[in-house]
């Protein structure tokens, strides 16, 4: 029982009425440097390519298992880290992902041969995978609900960001200290970053709350962000579930009957999504230069395929503002139409080049926002478990859209019909994101709140 003389705060109510403060930017700075490293590590293997071609003699088929190893590693890592986070917290799984990133860039940057460098990138990818949702997961439950999308968002384009300056930097350090030293950055750097986030990262607040965490614990966090939770003695997390909800965590929310359709509708949204990214990045290059287009000419229009992660910014804005189901499904229905008109232009280059960049720009944009959606949905019981699977389920997605479009070359379909095929996926994208919204079932809001015991 509560007495008189306690003060109880609702952490999540509290979160959503502060404004962001310094304390919940270090928390999203230091995030984003993870999400950073990330896209640096995941590409990295990218870079180095050529040089293992020339210093190890392979043929370039021999390359497809070790720029392949990181993407299963990345939706083990991502299946395996949600559930250890909704029971250990976010922190704990966070810093050993980042550890294991690390470690393993530096051991894959000693191997000697192919086989080796393949072992060492799929455990590379093990943390990768686990790292990227925990992020999302952390920043998000720091949060107000009515900026939880941009912020989110905002993080998230880290990933592209790193993916690019990795191409930068690899280009003056291989010429200077040889592919390895690659590696060497993409482990040195995480390593770094783990030890600063021991003494300045909190554990999720939520979590917290939700696990019964001491009192004292949780207000000498919220402290840090206003002075507001000062005298508090007692906190609890109402998220609005019902009792036959409270019981369950992790896995259990996700496919508990209010989540599951949700849930399904994600998962295949995020496949969908990767089906277009990978398959596109992979092969778009040939399929334009097959086209007539000059080999240097179809690498520079292909790269500006993946450079529309930014407005994923605008797209956060969008979602705080009106319905965030409505916002991505129309970025993924823009995909369609933007993806679909790169088919009718081929042979024209400048119409070509606003077409690849208008269809990165959407398609990106819808997909970055997956994870704020997802972390928008689940309660934090199961917000970790549900954000790390959708994305570990969604990266099958990719290895499926690499062999989906080398199946329609196989198949000698013309350049229009390919990309009317790769539309297809954005449409099913949006059905699934309309379906989310108008038919899932939403969680039971008469419940209580969950109290911290500890006092």
């Amino acid at each position: 029982m509560t007495t008189p003389a306690e003060r109880t705060i609702d952490v999540r109510r509290f979160l959503d009425e502060q404004p962001i403060s310094g304390f919940q930017w270090l928390i999203f700075a230091l995030c984003f440097a993870i999400v950073l490293l990330d896209g640096f590590d995941t590409a990295a293997i990218g870079y180095i390519a050529p040089s293992l071609l020339g210093e190890w003699n392979i043929a370039k088929a021999d390359l497809a298992p070790v720029l392949s190893a990181a993407l299963f590693g990345l939706a083990g890592g991502a299946l395996c880290s949600g559930p250890l986070a909704d029971r250990f917290g976010r922190k704990l799984v966070l810093l050993a992902a980042a550890g294991v990133m690390g470690v393993a860039s530096l051991v894959a940057a000693t191997a000697g041969s192919l086989d080796a460098l393949v072992i060492w990138r799929f455990v590379t990818g093990l943390g990768l995978g686990a790292a990227m949702p925990n992020a999302v997961t952390l920043v998000s439950e720091y949060c107000p609900a009515k900026r939880r999308a941009l912020v989110t968002n905002a993080m998230f384009c880290g990933f592209p960001l790193g993916a690019a300056a990795g191409g930068f930097v690899a280009a003056w350090m291989i010429p200077h200290f040889g592919w390895r030293s690659v590696l060497d950055l993409g482990g040195i750097a995480p390593l770094l970053l783990v030890a600063v986030m021991i003494v300045l990262l909190p554990e999720s607040v939520r979590h917290l709350a939700q696990h019964g965490a001491p009192a004292e614990k949780i207000g000498r966090i919220l402290r840090r962000i206003s002075a507001a939770a000062k005298g508090a003695t007692r906190f609890v997390l109402n998220e609005g579930e019902g009792a036959a909800e409270a019981g369950r965590r992790g896995i259990t929310v996700v496919f508990s009957a209010p989540y599951i359709l949700g849930t399904l509708c994600l998962w295949v949204a995020y496949f969908m999504g990767l089906v277009i990214f990978y398959g596109l990045i992979n092969w778009m290059p040939i399929i334009l230069r097959d086209s007539g287009i000059s080999p240097t000419q179809a690498t520079l229009i292909s790269a500006l395929f993946p450079l529309g992660g930014l407005g994923a910014i605008l797209a956060g804005w969008l979602m705080d503002r009106f319905h965030a189901d409505l916002v991505v499904a129309a970025g993924f229905l823009l995909t369609a139409l933007a993806v679909y008109a790169i088919g009718q232009v081929v042979g024209q280059v400048g119409p070509l080049t606003a077409a690849v960049f208008i269809a990165g720009t959407v398609m990106n944009t819808a997909q970055s926002s997956l994870p704020a959606l997802a972390a928008m949905f689940y309660p934090t019981r199961g917000r970790a478990t549900g954000v790390a699977w959708m994305l570990g389920i969604g990266r099958f997605g990719g290895i499926a859209g690499s062999f989906l479009v080398a199946e329609l070359g196989r198949r000698q379909l013309g350049t229009a019909a390919v990309f009317l095929v790769m539309a297809g996926p954005a449409l099913i994208a949006t059905l699934a994101i309309l379906t989310k919204a108008w038919l899932g079932p939403k969680p039971d809001a008469s419940a209580g709140p969950v109290p911290s015991l500890g006092h």
